[in-house]
């Protein structure tokens, strides 16, 4: 019997009878306003004193899905880079344009979105399927708070869309899970918004973003957004350094030179790999760069993608 009966989460659209062909699966448990309290975690999985990347995230972002050791080292991050809030929410807003891109103006229908992180506003099957209706969108986290979430935060969706239970670096059962959602003899877009600094280099990042664009098509496209090490270098350090003592797993924040390489055999579309506020900012936007890189780069048909690593 497949894992994924018990570890994949389907949502559908409602059918005309207001019947849900998820019902049968039994309903999470939504989390009331207000920050989480150690007293109302959803999963007996999350523990409230070791803080996650997710939750921090979430914070950043003006979300209610953290605890006080969360928010803690979140506030002691902003002390050492200021930019911080600003550079997460650009990143949530170069998200935003990046699937807009896709799904309007290349015309790409499924999603493949890893690392997506505790649901909020502009998610990508959201803004994909205000678009159009039929985009299909899976979403792939490990972080237990993320997938308590899933269910309850994730109800209006407009065709089938899926929250995958797996580590980023288990390319093989994500490919595998996803395939009960995205066609992958056609199109997809890859979503690394966010991610790739959560693997550190002796788990060859290069080696997961391969494997997967291996996977798709040509015509399918690779979206990436990456913490830079070189733009505000001396506090990013400093975070980064805040960060690896504090969460259980560390992060690797990457300068430019590091990060073009993830779209290698790749067609970068204009303007190529830049920072997050630079990337097709929309009319009247403020492009001081934040220290973030961002690219979105397509699948050709004539090569593929150097697996050679």
């Amino acid at each position: 019997m497949r894992r994924q009966l018990k570890e994949i989460k389907f949502f559908y659209p409602e059918r005309r009878r207001g019947v849900s062909r998820g019902a049968c699966n039994p309903p999470a448990r939504r989390v009331s306003s207000g920050n989480v309290t150690a007293d109302s975690r959803v999963s007996s999985h999350i523990n409230p004193n070791v803080p996650t990347i997710a939750r921090v995230y979430d914070y950043w972002l003006g979300g209610k899905d953290n605890f006080a050791v969360d928010r803690e080292l979140a506030e002691r991050f902003v002390q050492a880079d200021p930019m911080a809030r600003a550079g997460v929410r650009s990143n949530r807003a170069f998200l935003r344009r990046a699937v807009r891109f896709l799904a309007g103006d290349v015309g790409i229908r499924q999603f493949l979105d890893i690392g997506t992180g505790i649901p909020t506003a502009n998610n990508t099957h959201e803004v994909a399927q205000s678009v159009d209706p039929g985009c299909r969108v899976v979403y792939v986290d490990n972080d237990p708070m993320v997938l308590a979430h899933a269910r309850a935060l994730l109800t209006s969706v407009a065709a089938p869309t899926a929250y995958v239970d797996a580590d980023a670096r288990d390319t093989a059962r994500i490919l595998d899970d996803a395939a009960d959602i995205v066609d992958f003899g056609q199109p997809v877009a890859v979503m690394l918004i966010g991610l790739l600094h959560c693997i550190p280099d002796a788990d060859d990042p290069h080696r997961v973003v391969a494997d997967l664009m291996k996977a798709v098509v040509p015509g399918s496209y690779l979206a990436i957004s990456h913490p830079a090490s070189d733009i505000h270098a001396g506090p990013m350090a400093a975070g980064a350094a805040m960060m690896n003592q504090s969460l259980p797993a560390p992060v690797t924040f990457r300068p430019y030179d590091r990060v073009v390489p993830f779209f290698d055999g790749l067609e970068l579309v204009e303007p190529g790999v830049v920072a997050t506020t630079q990337w097709r900012p929309e009319p009247g936007a403020d492009t001081t760069p934040l220290p973030g890189w961002v690219g979105v780069a397509r699948k050709p048909a004539a090569t593929g993608v150097d697996t050679g690593r």
